[in-house]
């Protein structure tokens, strides 16, 4: 389930965003708030949880709690949730490079971004529910946009393009850590293994549907080719079932697939010299 940034005031969400203001509660000149909380310990904390325990435990009342206080004194720094959580976004994507050589070329320099945005989405999958159609706007953020931007400059892809080819990228990077980050969380969110999963449903779609390996040739061929495997007529699946181990791979797999593509296709878009 997405949810959606910006959802605070906007001029106390930038203030905290930028921090181009005093927490909340506090005026300038004005005694501080009871020492040993922070903003940043605040954020850091909350960003510990979700990743721990995922975006639905997410609330001032839990933050407080491992901070070992009540959910009032969080609100001293935090105006509510919807803050904290573009806070959190913003600060999570700091981890980002601020920049990428592009001395190599800027293929070798893309994949190494995208292979950097994909893994900090894996490392936090909460990050896959904040929606890009509302942008958190902090200056991480646009850090990270900057070092996209700049680093595709250097392919010589018009503006208008390249802010498009910018939009494709993100997407793509998207997609391929929410499987990732999937294929780690299916089984304690369902309670199944994921072999016992497939085996359970191969054997039921194999009885249901015994003509299975003619009525869909080639999904079997595509299915079994790496493996070198030759599809069983008998069989509803192919060759032996997925673990999570596999699935993770098999999605990296084609993440590097899909993004050689994608690379090929942005080559041909730069425009040659006349």
């Amino acid at each position: 389930m997405s949810v959606f940034a910006g959802q605070g005031d906007p001029r106390r969400s930038v203030e905290l965003l930028w921090r181009t203001a005093d927490p909340p509660g506090r005026r300038r000149g004005s005694p501080g708030p009871r020492p040993g909380l922070s903003l940043d310990l605040i954020v850091d904390t909350a960003i510990a949880l979700a990743d721990s325990e995922g975006l639905a435990a997410l609330s001032m009342r839990a933050v407080g709690e491992r901070l070992g206080r009540s959910a009032m004194a969080l609100y001293t720094y935090v105006p509510g949730k919807a803050e904290l959580l573009d806070l959190m976004y913003d600060r999570a994507l700091a981890e980002l490079p601020a920049g990428y050589d592009t001395g190599r070329g800027w293929r070798t320099a893309l994949r190494a971004w995208a292979a950097d945005t994909r893994d900090f989405h894996v490392r936090h999958p909460w990050s896959l529910q904040v929606s890009p159609a509302r942008p958190v706007l902090g200056p991480n953020e646009h850090a990270a946009m900057e070092a996209l931007v700049r680093l595709l400059e250097t392919s010589g892809l018009p503006a208008p393009v390249l802010r498009r080819v910018v939009g494709t990228l993100l997407h793509f990077v998207r997609g391929a850590a929410q499987a990732i980050a999937d294929a780690r969380a299916a089984t304690a969110a369902t309670g199944t293994d994921e072999r016992e999963w497939w085996l359970a449903r191969m054997a039921a779609i194999g009885e249901a549907a015994p003509d299975f390996a003619e009525r869909f040739p080639a999904l079997l061929r595509v299915s079994t080719a790496e493996e070198g495997a030759e599809p069983d007529a008998g069989e509803a699946g192919a060759a032996a079932p997925p673990d999570a181990s596999f699935l993770e791979a098999e999605a990296r797999r084609t993440f590097d697939t899909g993004l050689g593509i994608l690379l090929d296709g942005i080559a041909s878009a730069v425009p040659r010299p006349s």
